[in-house]
């Protein structure tokens, strides 16, 4: 008997071939592709095939904003109809599904296959939605698969969006129901949505171990035949130790598939992983059809222009704009102080497709550089903290043996992190990359005098990184002063209409010494 286990994971709700980028567009993507491997990886007749969707499915593209602003009953059917159409048997929650809130995610999710172990209401210690396990059977072959989802997301996720869930360990929680399940199936799988921050061949530890992706200390339980996993964006397939394990890159580029053969005796005789390339696939007809109205309506919701901004806010090298840097990562600050009220923000350039913006900029221009639905908010902080701050940041470099500038290597593998150096305004500093971690911040001045290390400052930032989220401590929940409920694209679109003839100037408050050169971006 073969059984064959299919995933997509991170979608980020890019269904049809398109990123949404004008003129740039890649097209090596999107669900419609990704179903047409599924639909080819299910044709024979005898086997037993299981289509999982790892989370990370709801959010994350324009057309998933769009679907946000429509009531949510058409939401919820259009949901349905495209799980059904990709015959998915069952849905992992991912970290980013909690990105509109709880109430969002019962509504639009309450008639999918969820599977969920992890994430429990508080008051009834069960999973606050969909099922823990789910049994699948054929031909007297029984399998049993868990879902899991990270249990990092209240360091990252506002506490109104998580009200009442507690995020149990995925790994005791896989342990529980591995020994309920056992009696009752030939097979376990495990579905978590989350990464490895160890080498999967040494154990090896490969990013600092936080306890966000325990997919290593999955692999290592016994009894479980397959894992699926997802959450870093990696691309993945290995057999470890006998188990097959798969994750299956980004916005549908590929698909996993994990594949079993058991013999009479319902024993596990052989095992394989591969990832499945989506991108050269053609597109699956039922999908686009089904995709094709809302996608016409997204995009002309994302051409309406805004506003004009000059003719310096495109972005020809993202390491020179993180070094130096931007008036595009000065117009964000700019936004984020002026709706919080504050004279120093700070914000990143999130990663290397954010090309910056035109003169005349459209909805869409925003929505595809400022690609998170961060809120804004604003902490109460110390000199201090501000300064530890600096340093988390000034890690991101590194100067070769050739005194060449380059980009710590921990923000590139296993993941690209480029959103975790931030960038500020309204202060200046100077940063020495020649010297060892958090010894590189030289010199900070805010309005020409020198930061007080004592003293308490208003700093704007977004919700993401105002929980500690990328390894910043000194942001906490509890020196939040104020709150702006609506999106950092939004609040953008907005400063953009009021001021319709912006000019923002090359920022010149970074000064960065201690190196010979910058070597050409990766």
């Amino acid at each position: 008997m073969r059984i064959k286990i299919l995933s997509t994971s991170d979608v980020h709700g890019y269904l049809q071939a398109d990123d949404f980028r004008r003129p740039l567009t890649n097209q090596a993507l999107g669900l419609e592709k990704a179903a047409t491997v599924l639909k080819s990886e299910t044709e024979q007749d005898d086997q037993l095939v299981i289509r999982i969707e790892n989370g990370d499915f709801i959010q994350g593209s324009p057309f998933m904003e769009y679907l946000t602003l429509q009531p949510v009953t058409q939401t919820r059917t259009f949901f349905n109809q495209l799980s059904q159409a990709l015959q998915y048997d069952v849905h992992v929650l991912g970290n980013h599904e909690f990105n509109y809130g709880r109430t969002y995610l019962e509504q639009v999710l309450q008639d999918l296959p969820v599977l969920n172990a992890n994430i429990l209401d508080e008051t009834t210690q069960r999973p606050f939605l969909g099922e823990p396990y789910r049994i699948f059977k054929q031909h007297g072959y029984k399998v049993g698969v868990i879902g899991l989802t990270t249990k990092f997301i209240p360091h990252w996720e506002t506490a109104e969006h998580i009200q009442g869930l507690v995020f149990a360990d995925p790994v005791d929680v896989a342990k529980q129901y591995i020994q309920e399940l056992k009696p009752q199936v030939d097979v376990i799988v495990i579905a978590y949505h989350g990464g490895f921050a160890e080498d999967l061949t040494t154990g090896e530890k490969l990013e600092r171990v936080t306890g966000e992706n325990q997919g290593y200390q999955l692999l290592q339980l016994s009894d479980v035949d397959a894992l699926v996993t997802g959450h870093q964006h990696r691309r993945l397939a290995e057999v470890v130790a006998g188990v097959p394990t798969t994750q299956p890159g980004y916005r549908g580029e590929d698909v996993g598939a994990i594949t079993l053969d058991l013999n009479t005796k319902h024993q596990v005789i052989d095992a394989d992983a591969q990832l499945l390339d989506s991108g050269h696939a053609g597109v699956d007809e039922k999908i686009h059809t089904l995709t094709q109205i809302k996608q016409a309506k997204v995009n002309n919701w994302l051409d309406q222009p805004v506003g004009h901004v000059g003719h310096n806010m495109l972005i020809h090298n993202h390491k020179q704009a993180r070094l130096y840097g931007h008036p595009f990562v000065e117009l964000v600050n700019q936004v984020q102080m002026a709706y919080g009220q504050t004279q120093i923000a700070n914000t990143a350039l999130f990663n290397n497709e954010v090309r910056g913006l035109d003169d005349m900029v459209t909805r869409r221009d925003v929505m595809t550089n400022y690609i998170y639905p961060n809120t804004l908010v604003v902490e109460r902080l110390s000199g201090q903290d501000i300064k530890d701050a600096l340093e988390v940041s000034a890690r991101y470099f590194q100067v070769n043996s050739q005194q060449e500038l380059i980009i710590n290597p921990l923000f590139l593998h296993p993941k690209t992190q480029h959103y975790n150096y931030d960038l500020w305004s309204g202060i200046e500093y100077t940063l020495d990359l020649s010297q060892p971690m958090n010894q590189r911040v030289q010199k900070v001045t805010v309005q020409g005098q020198p930061l007080d290390l004592k003293q308490k400052y208003e700093v704007a930032l977004n919700s993401y990184r105002a929980g500690g989220a990328g390894n910043y401590p000194m942001y906490r929940p509890d020196k939040i002063v104020r709150e702006v409920q609506q999106s950092t694209s939004e609040l953008i679109i907005n400063y953009l209409v009021q001021h319709p003839q912006l000019e923002i100037s090359q920022p010149h408050n970074i000064t960065t010494i201690g190196y010979q050169q910058v070597q050409p971006e990766e």
